[in-house]
């Protein structure tokens, strides 16, 4: 006898039996384990890829399992890194650079797993550390309708930024961010000179040698939202000048004007939504994170957006702008919008990070 049958996932006792022409019959009784099948497909990242430091992982499981996918989860050299309930994933992951063995797994509710091995190259990139908590921010605020920057005091808005604050912050060393004033939709920017003109990391890049090789950043921040309601937007910029060429990186939490998030465009300078949802928790604290990359004509790409461990890809491509040709640096922005009423607010920044290479 030569036969296959379908058994359900799980524990079986099974009789095979044969019977004679003279009324006998013998059985032997084997206890089996049926197996589930399925299969896990990795969308991001691909096998062998070259990748930044914080990289996506994207997958979905499938399987025969009649009880469906309970988790799914992803392993770095055999240590177990992420796990998430369901079929699906999508979050991203720090590793560190060099090569990495990673294999996204899926387990079913019937004992079984699948898996799928997926290597990368983690390029090596440079961290620039807790920018929150560093001197030389500079601050300013902006009035409706220009929105030129302006020193305080400035007539209409308020604003102020307490360093090093213990309570409530995840690191023991966060940053307190206030606006308020009376001018309706009024904004308050800071903005810190990183490396170039007026650096305050001890990286004057005299013989321009670190700007012109940066293709690759990554805006990596947590921040708390003391008021969700009245919180009209928070701005995080990347910004590089060079050789007369400006690259202003810009991505917008556009609250309480349609809750999504914006990009900026450099040449019509203004915001563009995209359809990525903000949803950052209120009164809680939320992970940020954006990375962009200069390509070789100083386009700017926005790659894609991770907000609380979920990445959503961005994809697109704007053009810089003029600068005089004696700016040379790259600065990182943080900024408050008021809402209609200027309603006070704050926010905290915490692990403020920009990792470039």
């Amino acid at each position: 006898m030569c036969s296959t049958l379908n058994l359900s996932p799980g524990s079986h006792r099974v009789a095979v039996q044969a019977w004679d022409y003279c009324g006998g019959a013998t059985n032997a009784i084997l206890n089996l384990t049926a197996t589930s099948q399925g299969g896990v497909s990795v969308s991001s990242p691909a096998n062998n890829s070259t990748v930044s430091a914080q990289v996506h992982y994207a997958a979905n499981a499938t399987t025969s399992c009649g009880s469906g996918v309970s988790a799914m989860g992803v392993y770095v050299n055999n240590s177990l890194a992420y796990t998430v309930g369901g079929s699906s994933m999508d979050t991203t992951l720090t590793l560190p650079a060099g090569t990495q063995k990673t294999v996204v797994q899926a387990w079913d509710r019937c004992g079984g797993a699948s898996t799928t091995p997926i290597t990368v190259n983690v390029a090596a990139g440079t961290k620039i550390g807790n920018i929150h908590a560093t001197n030389g921010w500079n601050q300013w605020g902006e009035l409706p309708p220009n929105y030129d920057i302006c020193g305080s005091p400035c007539s209409g808005v308020d604003w102020s930024m307490t360093q090093h604050v213990g309570s409530g912050s995840l690191s023991g060393n966060g940053t307190i961010f206030w606006v308020g004033g009376s001018t309706p939709y009024s904004d308050a920017l800071w903005s810190n000179k990183l490396i170039g003109q007026g650096t305050t990391q001890n990286m004057p890049d005299t013989n321009q040698t670190i700007l012109p090789s940066i293709h690759h950043m990554v805006y990596d921040t947590d921040v708390y939202v003391s008021n969700l309601a009245v919180t009209q937007d928070l701005e995080f910029d990347i910004n590089l000048f060079m050789y007369g060429v400006g690259m202003e990186f810009g991505m917008e939490c556009n609250h309480l004007n349609g809750n999504v998030w914006d990009i900026w465009n450099n040449v019509n300078v203004q915001w563009v939504h995209t359809s990525i949802p903000c949803t950052l928790n209120d009164k809680s604290w939320n992970h940020v994170s954006f990375q962009v990359q200069r390509e070789s004509n100083n386009d700017l790409t926005y790659q894609s957006i991770t907000v609380n461990g979920t990445t959503y890809t961005i994809n697109q491509t704007v053009a810089p702008f003029a600068v005089p040709s004696g700016w040379y640096g790259m600065t990182v922005n943080y900024q408050m919008d008021g809402n209609y009423a200027q309603t006070p607010y704050t926010t905290m920044l915490d692990n403020l990070n920009i990792t470039y290479w």
